[in-house]
């Protein structure tokens, strides 16, 4: 078992989230840049949470609340760290996170084409919804 530190991101790790992200994520999005992850983090600053070990980051997922949704985003593992219990880690402190703010149920954002990742979504208990379809529309 690693030594394993769970904790929110702060503000000035946005090149560091985006560097692991690159490594570690499937797929990127719109605002996959600084900008993106710091306005995130100020205006939420529970909702990216991070997985550290060895003072290193080695996990994350956003588990942004609006009010209304609980919504995950990003849970990513380094490759030479997962099947360690990270993820399972991970959507632990974002599920009681939801719990504390009066959250009923989680919606996971997970690509189509990423079977592992659809795997360790239906592990972790979540389930498909197949009568749903995002709907997006760039704003910039």
């Amino acid at each position: 078992m690693i030594d394993l530190h769970i904790r929110p991101a702060a503000a000035d790790e946005a090149k560091t989230i985006l560097a692991f992200w690159k490594e570690a994520a499937e797929g990127t999005s719109i605002t996959d840049d600084v900008d993106g992850v710091a306005r995130l983090i100020t205006r939420d600053p529970e909702a990216l949470i991070l997985a550290e070990s060895e003072g290193r980051v080695v996990g994350s997922v956003i588990a942004g609340y609006d009010g209304w949704r609980c919504s995950l985003y990003r849970l990513a593992v380094l490759p030479s760290h997962r099947r360690q219990g990270i993820s399972t880690a991970l959507l632990e402190a974002a599920e009681k996170r939801f719990l504390a703010v009066g959250g009923r149920r989680g919606d996971a954002m997970v690509l189509e084409a990423n079977e592992r990742a659809q795997h360790a979504w239906a592990a972790a208990g979540y389930h498909r919804e197949d009568h749903w379809r995002r709907w997006v529309k760039p704003f910039v």
